[in-house]
């Protein structure tokens, strides 16, 4: 159907061009107790952690440094412990040695960066390619990580236009997007600019968005389109155990004749088999929810949190005698 062929056309771009914002504010870090981290343990990310209370991991979209959760992260400093992870190759990081098996090991070095640093079933936020890897890695090892937020992702995205393309079909398509994307090349601006305008309405966001895609590592992001592209794990969520919310995004499909409620339906589909899951479908937000529509985004997530990974009151409380 025309409507879904774009829905699919806007979902990749997405994932493709997510990127990090201008003039966020100034994130202070607290010192926190935890165990001394070891950046070679994972050379496919890195983790800045800012605050202190019961963990949290915050990760990115595709192509999208840890600073996009800069507002995030100075929304809940002062009530959790915030793993900020930033992966190899996007935004302007380094790239990795090797692609091969790249969102795999990306999902392996973070169960064992929790189990290292000691984090009792952390909570995970996710945006778009960081919602798909809170999915996987909670399917494996269902019992090493806590309640899950996935910002506008699904367990299979090259399924959106057809449910019944299974991973296997989808492999020759997603080669040749690999082999495409990874001679590089710069997008025209005008047709840049077009794409952003589907995901983010700010327009100075926008434009440092296109600066971080075009700053990352090709190779890598392409790599990480085919793992995503290729993975199907609407079957494998039946094993997470724990509450998840979805939150998504049909706003700027609008034009292309979707609604709020056949969007929904896409999402529904895809996530019928996760026991516990609640989907919340933002009004006006486009596929950066936790800028399009922070407040909306910030709500969702405290009271989801506040239920299923309650927060200690903040330090500063007269002391009783």
């Amino acid at each position: 159907m025309k409507r879904t062929a774009s829905f699919l056309r806007l979902a990749a771009a997405a994932l493709l061009l997510s990127a990090t914002s201008a003039a966020l504010p100034a994130v202070a870090a607290i010192p926190a107790s935890r165990v001394a981290d070891n950046p070679a343990a994972h050379p496919n990310f890195t983790v800045r952690v800012v605050g202190k209370g019961q963990p949290v991991l915050l990760i990115p979209g595709l192509t999208c440094p840890g600073a996009v959760w800069d507002e995030t992260v100075a929304h809940y400093q002062t009530q959790y412990q915030c793993h900020v992870v930033s992966l190899a190759g996007f935004g302007g990081a380094a790239a990795p040695a090797s692609t091969e098996h790249l969102l795999q090991n990306v999902r392996d070095q973070l169960l064992a960066y929790i189990k290292t640093q000691k984090l009792t079933r952390p909570a995970i936020i996710g945006h778009s390619l960081g919602g798909f890897m809170a999915l996987w890695m909670s399917a494996t090892q269902p019992e090493a990580v806590g309640p899950l937020v996935i910002v506008d992702s699904l367990p299979f995205l090259s399924a959106i236009q057809n449910p019944a393309l299974t991973a296997e079909a989808a492999k020759p398509q997603a080669e040749a997007t690999r082999q495409q994307m990874s001679r590089g090349g710069k997008m025209p601006a005008a047709m840049q600019r077009q794409m952003l305008a589907s995901m983010i309405t700010d327009t100075a966001r926008m434009t440092v968005a296109g600066r971080w895609s075009t700053a990352s590592d090709p190779a890598t992001v392409a790599q990480a389109m085919y793992d995503m592209s290729t993975t199907d794990l609407r079957a494998d969520v039946a094993r997470i155990q724990q509450p998840v919310l979805v939150l998504g995004a049909w706003a700027a499909y609008k034009p292309y004749g979707a609604t709020k409620e056949s969007t929904r339906a896409i999402f529904a589909q895809q996530y019928a088999k996760l026991p516990q899951h609640r989907i919340e479908m933002s009004e006006a937000g486009k596929h950066f929810l936790m800028w399009d529509d922070t407040q909306w985004f910030l709500n969702q997530a405290d009271a989801f949190l506040q239920q299923h990974a309650p927060a200690k009151k903040a330090a500063g409380k007269t002391k009783q005698s």
